[in-house]
């Protein structure tokens, strides 16, 4: 039996794949180790969605090859399945396994010679035992993609829209409650089509429904990515879910620019008045919500005029959080073949739109402070001698790690804001879950 070791770059939806693939591979009497040079075989699960990222990862294939020359090599996810070529450049001798091969990748692993398996689709009859760090697990609901963003190569090594089943998704929420996780982050490659492509086509807001009604316990869901344009015609429903505090009040939702035209050059299905419609309703329906939302700046098309734009929806809507993002070529897309902006006028309008993003998130995580709010202990630290505390919207408050522990829910005093986070110190606990 194997020695693995696994390096995971990219979204939830690869750190899923990666615990499929563990689960997969220690089933088979394989053992997963820590550090690459005890490893056998060392398997790389990729991201494709940026060119740095790109770039990072075929520089560490290059850098195992040469570090680790007796280990087989088996690289997975988005890269193997969009780039091919480029991973065979950099390392010929690799196995190559797609995302949706993830409970296959034994085959690479057991063989002797080099494996390519980058065809079928995913099975939906498997959700891992997924690990649950610092008091979090993660859970895919859906893989795929209906839309055909210009600018999007995840479509190429993702794109059939494959949904596991509601009963298995309440019981993977089921599991990994009864094992102590206290936030369950449901993840997707656009959670807004969830179920389309099941019998019934059951809907995110059902499969909501079924987890809050078939689940007991006091943790927090935590729902990923959802596209405009499928969010339409569900969202009343969507939102009459929000009176059960098991959810946290965080949408994340892209708008990407603030430009009509550009929209449509980008292809995506929705109007900048559309946005903001569903952005109105959500503040008008619920409570107090976190909306996140996505911005590429300098994409193929976009003038002057097209940024102005979006920096005047950013005022009007004044976001809670802002993921900017430069425009980077990506091969096999619509825009690639697009006359590009120039890298200083995407710099320059990328560091302009931050100065905004950071002036109205401190403006609005500012309201919080002198205020004592409940929060849950839960998520990775951004310092080693802190921890974090969500509040009911998903917004995080740093407290001391000698405050509190994983698990606990605390009342926070909010001492401190920035444009991303709050600070705070812990008055009282209010409960701890026990780990099962």
């Amino acid at each position: 039996m194997a020695r693995v070791y696994i390096e995971t770059y990219g979204c939830a939806l690869s750190e899923f794949d990666s615990a499929l693939m563990a689960e997969t591979l220690k089933a088979r009497g394989h053992s997963l180790v820590s550090n690459p040079g005890e490893a056998d075989v060392l398997l790389v699960n990729t991201c494709a969605v940026r060119l740095d990222t790109e770039q990072r990862i075929a520089k560490r294939l290059v850098e195992l090859r040469k570090l680790y020359p007796k280990a087989r090599l088996v690289v997975a996810g988005c890269l193997a399945k969009a780039r091919p070529g480029l991973i065979a450049r950099v390392a010929p001798a690799a196995s190559l396994v797609s995302p949706q091969n993830a409970v296959n990748v034994w085959r690479a692993v057991e063989s002797a010679g080099r494996v390519v398996l980058l065809e079928g689709s995913r099975p939906t009859n498997m959700i891992p035992k997924v690990p649950i760090t610092m008091g979090v697990a993660t859970i895919m609901i859906q893989e795929g993609c209906l839309s055909d963003c210009s600018f999007c190569i995840t479509k190429i090594a993702r794109r059939e829209v494959k949904s596991y089943p509601p009963r298995a998704i309440v019981e993977a929420v089921r599991d990994a409650v009864e094992r102590g996780a206290v936030e369950i982050r449901l993840t997707g490659q656009d959670t807004g089509v969830y179920g389309v492509d099941l019998p019934g086509r059951p809907r995110l807001p059902d499969l909501l429904a079924a987890i809050l009604d078939k689940v007991p316990g006091d943790y927090r869901i935590r729902i990923g990515m959802m596209n405009p344009e499928h969010l339409l015609e569900w969202l009343d429903d969507y939102l009459d879910l929000f009176k059960d505090e098991r959810l946290y009040r965080f949408f994340h939702i892209p708008v990407q620019t603030g430009d009509d035209d550009l929209l449509k050059l980008m292809r995506r299905n929705y109007t900048v008045s559309e946005f903001k419609s569903i952005v109105w309703k959500i503040r008008a329906r619920v409570e107090d919500p976190l909306i996140a939302t996505d911005i590429i700046v300098g994409h193929p098309g976009e003038t002057e005029e097209s940024f102005r734009k979006t920096l005047e929806l950013v005022k009007e809507l004044r976001f809670e959080r802002v993921h900017i993002a430069q425009y980077t070529i990506r091969p096999r897309t619509l825009a690639a073949g697009l006359p590009q902006v120039p890298d200083p006028v995407k710099k320059a309008r990328s560091t302009a739109l931050a100065k905004l993003v950071e002036k109205i998130g401190l403006e609005r995580y500012s309201r919080y402070v002198g205020s004592k709010l409940k929060a849950l202990v839960a998520g990775a630290p951004f310092r080693e001698d802190s921890l974090v505390a969500r509040i009911q919207n998903y917004t995080p408050v740093v407290i001391s790690r000698s405050e509190a522990r994983v698990g606990e829910w605390v009342e926070v005093q909010v001492t401190g804001a920035t444009f991303f986070d709050l600070r705070g110190r812990v008055v009282k606990t209010l409960a701890r879950i026990p780990a099962r």
